[in-house]
């Protein structure tokens, strides 16, 4: 059955949905609803794949996620900002106030213990897969500005996003005028 899509947001979630629909029936493992979000650019918590996977998982198929439930439900969460990353500014702050002596690093053994026991920890798995990214190898430190600058892109979905409810929002409003009075 084929699924139409109906702007540049959709498409851009289902080719990114598609990456991981390893059958190729429309379908992926709820397992992966994390990782397309994440291909899409998002910053989502546990928490947050959690309550995506309950929206759009499928009745029929437990476990499974279809892509037109998938597309729908996540067309509006991009649209309201959610799961959007933090901005530089706000990273650097954060790490400012991490630094109170203005060493512009931080160690190791500090950054790790504040990712593995502070807010949503980070696994020994995906503290592994950040070190390459974060450490200094010459000094084993994580010099933040570097850090943040390995970071740093910005998600391009929440401007397609943003211009898809900006057509949204202008279709609606056209919906709801009046026809222009006829001249008899």
């Amino acid at each position: 059955m084929a699924v139409t899509f109906n702007n540049e947001l959709e498409v851009q979630i289902a080719e990114s949905f598609c990456i991981f629909d390893t059958h190729g029936d429309k379908y992926i493992d709820t397992r992966n609803v994390g990782n397309v979000l994440r291909f899409l650019g998002c910053a989502p918590t546990e928490k947050e794949v959690l309550e995506v996977i309950k929206a759009t998982e499928s009745t029929d198929y437990p476990g499974e996620a279809h892509i037109a439930k998938f597309v729908a439900h996540v067309s509006v969460l991009l649209m309201d900002h959610k799961m959007q990353p933090a901005s530089a500014v706000k990273i650097m702050e954060a790490f400012e106030v991490l630094d109170p002596e203005n060493k512009k690093y931080l160690t190791k053994e500090y950054f790790g213990k504040l990712m593995a026991e502070e807010g949503e920890p980070f696994t020994e798995e995906e503290l592994e897969a950040m070190w390459p990214v974060a450490l200094d190898p010459i000094t084993g430190n994580i010099p933040f500005i570097f850090y943040i600058n390995q970071l740093k892109h910005k998600a391009k979905i929440y401007e397609v996003a943003d211009a898809v409810k900006e057509e949204l929002a202008l279709a609606e409003k056209e919906k709801g005028k009046k026809p222009p009075p006829t001249v008899p």
